[in-house]
């Protein structure tokens, strides 16, 4: 039996109506495309979807949610593809993207990453290419903070230096989807489960570009990307593992003493948002909104980021 060009991961969790046009937009019927869903214990009835309406589909079920890296590293172990792509069950794949990419890398053999442009369901351009961030990023990026930072070094780090419909090598892309070479991953290997979600593709992206490999963000390739439709469902939970990997990505790769400071400094920050949402709230300001806000912040101070 020939091996199928390109295997399509989709993990999924609750959002049965996005997935099923997602995968409305997907090859079924190509003999070289191996289409994988990982369903990761939804109480919506999605599993029983994929059965019913696409039978082609490789489904693989799971009685827990299993985060971002452990589901898919699930769906990777399934595949067969001379390619893998990772793929957000939010998005729908435009037409002639799936090829435009597989050339792509078969034209530019040392790519290891490839990742498309991403847009809103109204067209407009989602940022998802990024340079590295440094420890001065990670304390201001996506933190209370972020309207004091520099621009420079935001401008840096979200290279908005690079035309947004030129095809360029850069440090790492968002991981809704990720075309991955097999042989990219099968020299450096899954996606680090000690990140449950959050910052595991930049990990991945790092761990790749390391051992020689390229990352490059293709925008002669379109994918609608409806965005966090899962994590909306939990916002505390979303808080809290956003933050968490952020800390375990700087001990990684910068420290211990990095780690802490920055798990202190992000700690700080939620205590300065919930006591502002908590005095907005005594004076009656959209009460029931900062109840939920503070109760949120609440949850997050409780699990120390750890």
């Amino acid at each position: 039996m020939i091996a199928p060009s390109l295997s399509i991961i989709l993990l999924s969790w609750n959002v049965r109506d996005l997935l099923r046009a997602c995968l409305k937009s997907l090859p079924l019927a190509e003999a070289q495309t191996e289409i994988i869903v990982v369903e990761a214990a939804s109480a919506d009835g999605s599993a029983d979807m994929v059965r019913g309406e696409f039978p082609s589909v490789k489904l693989i079920t799971s009685d827990e949610n299993l985060g971002y890296t452990r589901g898919n590293n699930l769906g990777l172990r399934a595949a067969t593809g001379r390619y893998l792509l990772i793929l957000n069950p939010d998005t729908e794949v435009l037409a002639e993207t799936l090829g435009r990419m597989l050339a792509y890398m078969d034209a530019h053999p040392r790519v290891g990453v490839l990742g498309p442009q991403l847009i809103f369901p109204d067209g407009s351009l989602q940022s998802t290419r990024r340079r590295f961030p440094s420890l001065l990023t990670g304390f201001l990026e996506s933190t209370w903070a972020q309207p004091l930072a520099p621009r420079a070094l935001l401008d840096h780090y979200y290279a908005r230096d690079l035309a947004d419909n030129a095809i360029a090598e850069v440090d790492w892309v968002v991981g809704a989807a990720l075309l991955v070479r097999r042989e990219a991953y099968a020299q450096v290997g899954r996606l680090d489960e000690e990140f449950f979600m959050y910052s595991e593709e930049l990990d991945w992206c790092k761990r790749i570009k390391a051992a020689g490999w390229q990352v490059v963000y293709f925008p002669e390739a379109r994918i609608i990307h409806h965005e966090a439709r899962s994590s909306a469902q939990v916002p505390a939970a979303t808080h809290i593992r956003f933050n968490t990997s952020k800390v375990h990505y700087f001990r990684k790769y910068h420290g211990a003493l990095a780690a802490e400071l920055l798990r202190g400094w992000l700690l700080a920050g939620f205590t300065v948002q919930l006591l502002l949402e908590w005095s907005k709230g005594v004076v009656r300001h959209t009460r029931t909104m900062r109840a939920e806000r503070v109760k949120i912040y609440w949850q997050v101070l409780k699990s120390g980021l750890k």
